[in-house]
């Protein structure tokens, strides 16, 4: 286990294109960091650049007490997961994992103690006689985690690894990474699109945005005041409302010229805004002092369901709990103060 350093490292292409801009951060012995983004925004380069996959062009990257920048990958006692799992398919699933044991010299005796520790700790030991062929998609994650584990490295490494799964199993082998990961108390690192993995899974959250970090925190400190439109459209399902508005300073903002809302605290900044308000934080209301909603879609989900239509001219969506009622076309809303978050208007930044 190690805790890793980051000081300026970026990724500059010979053509100029910069993938990664100058970034600064450290990761706590036996912390879980999720890096999450959209395609192209530097997530998988970053991450391939801690496991040497990828040059560092400028920056010192430290794993535990070593500076790790000219070492290669076998060199820096890591152990990376990948998406396609990466098994020999002539392999059974014990020599899958016993193969990186074998190739560093490993005792025959410490490979089968470690192989077999593993299969059992991933539920595998039914399958170690098969082949990659004759296991579901989930089994060959377990085994590629396992031939992961078998290692003992001070840092794990995970690239998208669940995202050639149906949507249950990635439900069930999110859950599994994570007991998995608290259980052996290892550093890591997990890169994915997917905002519902990254908020249910992370100690902390790099959210990534065009090669910058954009903000990081735990789940809740994403969730709850994100540090820009960018980050608030990103996390959420579904996705914060965003709104063009206008503060005038004395604590209420403007849509439309026509609606005003009230904010908690007052701003230093007077004039255009976005205005962003969570779907769930909006109830259903009565009374002249409610805000007109006008209803154009219903989604069905179940336990609740979303509410398309226009505020004050706008696109915007409500959650709201079901409970089977018939709606009218023309509703009121109850959108509390504290429910209101603030951008600038040009930079996207929390004011």
């Amino acid at each position: 286990m190690a805790n890793v350093s980051v000081k300026n490292i970026r990724k500059t292409y010979p053509n100029g294109t910069e993938a990664v801009m100058p970034c600064n951060f450290d990761i706590a012995d036996g912390e879980l960091v999720v890096l999450v983004g959209p395609s192209g925004c530097g997530k998988s380069t970053l991450l391939r650049m801690v496991a040497g996959l990828e040059d560092i062009t400028d920056g010192e990257l430290q794993i535990g007490d070593r500076v790790v920048n000219d070492l290669d990958p076998a060199e820096r006692d890591i152990a990376m997961v990948f998406q396609n799992y990466a098994l020999y398919p002539h392999m059974s699933v014990y020599k899958n994992m016993a193969y990186g044991l074998k190739n560093r010299g490993t005792s025959k005796e410490d490979i089968d103690h470690k192989v077999r520790e593993a299969s059992a700790m991933l539920n595998l030991d039914d399958y170690l006689d098969r082949r990659p062929s004759q296991l579901s998609g989930g089994q060959r994650q377990r085994v590629a985690m396992g031939r992961a584990i078998v290692r003992d490295p001070a840092l794990f490494l995970f690239d998208e690894p669940l995202s050639n799964l149906d949507a249950k199993l990635r439900n069930q082998m999110r859950i599994e990474i994570r007991n998995l990961q608290r259980r052996l108390g290892v550093t890591a690192m997990y890169v994915t699109h997917d905002q519902v993995e990254a908020m249910t899974m992370a100690d902390r959250i790099f959210v990534l945005n065009a090669g910058r970090i954009e903000q990081v925190g735990t789940p809740s400190e994403i969730y709850r005041t994100p540090a820009s439109t960018f980050v608030a459209s990103f996390m959420g399902a579904p996705p914060m409302n965003l709104l063009p508005a206008t503060y005038n300073g004395n604590g209420s903002v403007h849509l439309n010229g026509e609606t005003s809302l009230k904010v908690d605290a007052p701003k230093d900044h007077i004039g255009d805004i976005q205005l962003g308000i969570r779907p769930e934080e909006v109830k259903l209301a009565t009374g002249k002092s409610a805000t007109p909603f006008k209803l154009e879609l219903i989604e069905e989900l179940g336990a609740s369901r979303l509410l398309h239509g226009k505020l004050a001219g706008h696109d915007f969506t409500v959650n709201a709990p079901n409970n089977d009622a018939p709606l009218a076309d023309n509703l009121m809303l109850d959108i509390p103060s504290d429910a209101l978050h603030m951008f600038d208007h040009e930079t996207g930044k929390r004011l």
